[in-house]
């Protein structure tokens, strides 16, 4: 996989990430850079780009769902323009069928990944559910320090999780999305860890919504969202670390040393992949 592109010294922090899949197909490559072409102002030809494989996606994302995905799944493609600040936005194409910005959102923020503006698009329908595995990937790229392991897993169960029971059931996808934000909410504000409460908390929550769901699909949202909160500490750490490798980066700058990459491009830096028909 190809380093950190260099933002600095440019009004356009922008990244491409095409999936293995519609880089080698022309007329997929054009449909997906047509698509950017229309959400942002710069000229995609001086843009920053890279090829995910399966390989990538697998090294990742098999660990913990178990799924894996051949050469020719991985169509789905990410544009991240970094020259927004503040809170991460994601605009999702209608070719992604599945996982919905909120979700994508929710997941990212579990990572402690909160800035950036995402676009993603594919040039046929693809669920999208993989996606978190290379954004996981990338961003320890981006900024040199290892994502812990379990809160690596612990987005990216999320993300598995909902696309599951969205399959499941007749429940909408931001109805979900209100669902597992309120109850990862009070889990985390109550310290709580105990598999049994947290069931209790979905079934309180699931109540307010009026939303019906399996008692199999409550009894696997709750063991993800015990395992995001029983993450939290290390995902705390790992915050710490990016925030202390800003400060530093931020005085090497100021003190006029060239780094590379400007400080949105280090501390929101989130360009990803969003693959596969699954």
């Amino acid at each position: 996989m190809s380093v950190l592109p260099t933002f600095a010294g440019t009004s356009d922090q922008v990244v491409i990430t095409y999936g293995e899949t519609t880089y080698a197909n022309q007329q997929y490559k054009s449909l997906v850079d047509d698509f950017f072409a229309g959400k942002i102002d710069v000229n995609l030809n001086d843009v920053e780009s890279k090829v995910i494989t399966a390989g990538d996606v697998n090294a990742i994302s098999s660990g913990f769902s178990g799924k894996s995905y051949n050469s020719n799944q991985i169509v789905s493609c990410a544009l991240l323009d970094l020259n927004q600040n503040g809170e991460i936005t994601v605009d999702v194409d209608n070719s992604i069928t599945t996982i919905t910005p909120k979700m994508y959102m929710s997941a990212l923020k579990t990572a402690g990944i909160q800035g950036g503006h995402v676009y993603v698009t594919s040039p046929v329908s693809a669920t999208g559910e993989s996606a978190l595995a290379g954004i996981m990937d990338c961003y320890e790229l981006a900024t040199d320090v290892e994502i812990p392991e379990n809160v690596k897993e612990a987005a990216n169960q999320e993300i598995s999780t909902e696309a599951e029971i969205l399959n499941n059931s007749n429940v909408s996808a931001d109805d979900l999305s209100n669902l597992v934000d309120d109850v990862k909410e009070k889990v985390n504000d109550e310290k709580i860890t105990d598999h049994a409460q947290i069931v209790n908390i979905i079934n309180d929550y699931s109540t307010n919504y009026n939303i019906n769901i399996s008692d199999s699909d409550i009894e696997n949202l709750a063991e993800t969202i015990q395992q995001i909160q029983m993450a939290q500490d290390d995902a705390n750490a790992y915050k710490d670390q990016i925030s202390d490798f800003v400060d530093s980066s931020v005085s090497n700058i100021s003190n006029g040393s060239d780094l590379g990459f400007s400080l949105d491009g280090l501390f929101n830096t989130l360009f990803s992949i969003f693959n596969g028909q699954h």
